[in-house]
């Protein structure tokens, strides 16, 4: 059981770095520390090591979710950080492979749905309760918000702007909710 986790552990990581399809499993394995030839004694296939890692990839937001339940500015703050916009091994999934989900198995798609879900949940709760009804949407543009200037700052060449990216995208989200809650 710790080898099949340590394969899953390296594919969650590296798949985080290079993308679902940046890795074969030959260099997972290698990674590992362990033959290719191992490979089916812990997976029936690619997909499944695919969605296994996923989850374990997505099982990490859990942690950034707990340090921040209490406060929105403090979680937009740290979302688009240059930290975690540094730090792709660890950072968040769900931006991290947003693309490559979409192109994925329905199974890898599922396992993203169910903790994309949860995100936009997550954020719900960190929402006045006095938006009523329409926190959910709130929550969905904001996390939405936050994948993207993640994603885009990740991808340009001029780190200033992607600075900027980051920066200008957590004052306008914190602004926008600070503003919804004053006019209510």
């Amino acid at each position: 059981m710790a080898t099949h986790q340590r394969i899953v552990n390296v594919a969650a990581r590296r798949f985080r770095e290079v993308g679902l399809e940046g890795i074969s499993v030959a260099d997972v394995m290698t990674e590992a520390g362990l033959t290719v030839g191992g490979f089916y004694k812990h997976f029936e296939s690619r997909d499944d090591l695919v969605v296994e890692a996923l989850a374990a990839a997505l099982a990490d937001t859990d942690t950034w979710q707990i340090a921040h339940r209490s406060n929105l500015r403090k979680a937009i703050l740290s979302y688009l950080s240059e930290a975690h916009r540094d730090a792709l091994s660890e950072s968040c999934a769900l931006a991290a492979l947003v693309n490559d989900v979409s192109r994925s198995s329905e199974a890898a798609r599922d396992t993203y749905t169910i903790r994309l879900r949860r995100a936009f949940e997550f954020f719900e709760k960190l929402l006045p309760t006095d938006l009523a009804e329409s926190r959910r949407p709130k929550a969905m543009l904001l996390f939405s918000a936050c994948v993207g200037a993640l994603g885009l700052s990740r991808s340009v060449s001029d780190p200033k702007f992607s600075k900027q990216i980051l920066a200008n995208v957590a004052d306008e989200l914190i602004g926008l909710y600070a503003t919804q809650r004053a006019r209510r």
